[in-house]
């Protein structure tokens, strides 16, 4: 029998239980084919069923009892004649060839898959299409089986004086409390009632991601994507909002040249309808980015986090409540923001009586307090007449991963609500507010501000 890569595996897999146990999670008996595929199946089976290596007489009687025609049995039961045959084959030769075969499969079978899709042989559409060859492209071995606490100690030393990758804001005090912004792979919260300045923070941040050239990927299912790049283009033409439809194209379009000519980033926008769409579609429009537009973003506002879906929880009939529909929101998205690399921020609301509370505390999050045991940084945004007259916005730390939440518990910064923009306060304002705020909350509540 003339040697191929799927002889090799297959004889790898009876005779080498080391390469069996590392591969066989990553292989698919679609990858195989004719009696390959046959002796692959009942090879898997076994093994699952037994937890060891099957010799060849168990095989074939396998095989034999596998409901196959007499011809493919013939034909499988030759192969396994073959293949049990032990040869010395280096391993990491073997490891290296497998996965590049996986791999080759899998594209094959992906381009033959979107080829019936577009000849109309398939249930599904051709949206389809760039997600199955996406995942196609993403086949590859992880050889990663764990962090050994002894043998490992150098890395972990290396990891503690690594400059970790941050996302760095425009606003002093939240660089502070963050180690000099947001992180890779964590989701971040902001609470605050209606009207305080939720989409207003997310949009502030947004734009100046964008002017340090990052790419930024705005999603909205509470107001429309014109609304929301309205609001960024007050904040980055640094014109109050009102004035925007006033302005002549001439004027207009110089302004977005000069935005344009700072920065090397790219801003999306993308609105889904209210409570339609969960970390399923978010995904889903990721790889559409980065297969039409070769667009990867840097980091992910979602406004807001309550009005998503969630891909596990199908609506809030049934046994379902809030708690755990909204905590399943949140880890949903903290999973999108570990699987894509990227800081995720969103907000949610606060409860009726955290709306008036001028000392905004965890049991004020609305629904469920699922959602600040899921997210890596949690604070209010709290506002009251005293604070519009002097136009600043009081933010609370809340949960802080990054931080001792101790630091900085409080602190306020500018705001200007016309143009959309936060601004750094005073330092005399930072005092004032460490002066007159409650230090802690009454005793008949309780005080999750430590909670990490």
């Amino acid at each position: 029998m003339q040697p191929t890569i799927q002889t090799t595996i297959l004889r790898n897999l009876f005779t080498n239980e080391e390469f069996t146990r590392r591969v066989i999670p990553y292989l698919k008996k679609e990858y195989f084919e004719d009696d390959h595929r046959v002796v692959f199946d009942q090879l898997v089976n076994y093994v699952s069923k037994y937890n060891k290596m099957p010799s060849r007489e168990s095989m074939i009687i396998e095989l034999d009892n596998g409901k196959i025609s007499p011809e493919k049995f013939e034909a499988a039961s030759h192969l396994v004649n073959e293949v049990t045959r032990a040869e010395q084959v280096d391993m990491d030769w073997l490891l290296e060839n497998t996965e590049k075969f996986c791999q080759d499969r899998s594209v094959f079978l992906a381009i033959m898959k979107s080829i019936e899709i577009i000849d109309g042989k398939s249930d599904m559409t051709q949206n389809a299409i760039p997600e199955i060859l996406s995942d196609a492209l993403s086949v590859n071995f992880d050889q990663n089986i764990g962090h050994d606490y002894i043998n490992n100690s150098d890395e972990r030393y290396d990891f503690y004086h690594k400059e970790e990758d941050r996302l760095p804001f425009d606003l002093d005090y939240f660089n502070k409390i963050t180690k000099g912004g947001l992180p890779r792979k964590t989701l971040n919260i902001a609470l605050a009632g209606t009207g305080v300045g939720k989409s207003l923070f997310m949009c502030h941040v947004g734009a100046s991601a964008l002017t340090q050239g990052k790419n930024v990927l705005y999603i909205t299912m509470e107001m429309a994507e014109e609304r929301i790049a309205e609001r960024i283009d007050a904040n980055l033409m640094n014109m109050p909002i009102d004035q925007l439809e006033k302005i002549d194209k001439v004027t207009y379009d110089t302004k977005i040249e000069s935005i344009a000519k700072k920065t090397i980033g790219k801003l999306i926008i993308k609105e889904y309808p209210t409570g339609s769409a969960h970390a399923g579609h978010f995904r889903a429009l990721l790889k559409e980015l980065k297969l039409k537009k070769n667009f990867t973003p840097d980091i992910i506002f979602i406004d807001y986090l309550n009005i998503c879906a969630s891909s596990r929880m199908k609506g809030m009939g049934g046994a379902i409540n809030s708690y755990s529909y909204i905590k399943s929101i949140a880890e949903e998205l903290r999973g999108l923001s570990v699987e894509f690399n990227v800081p995720i921020v969103s907000a949610t609301q606060t409860t009726r009586s955290g709306y008036s509370n001028s000392d905004v505390g965890l049991e004020d999050t609305s629904e469920s307090f699922g959602l600040p045991a899921t997210a890596d940084l949690m604070f209010a945004l709290i506002s009251n007449e005293e604070l519009e007259g002097l136009g600043q916005i009081m933010v609370k730390q809340l949960k802080n991963r990054y931080n001792d939440p101790t630091s900085y518990r409080r602190f306020v910064i500018g705001i200007d609500r016309a143009r959309m923009k936060l601004f750094d306060a005073e330092e005399n304002a930072q005092t004032l507010i460490e002066n007159t705020t409650p230090a802690a909350p009454q005793k008949d509540k309780l005080d999750f501000s430590d909670f990490k």
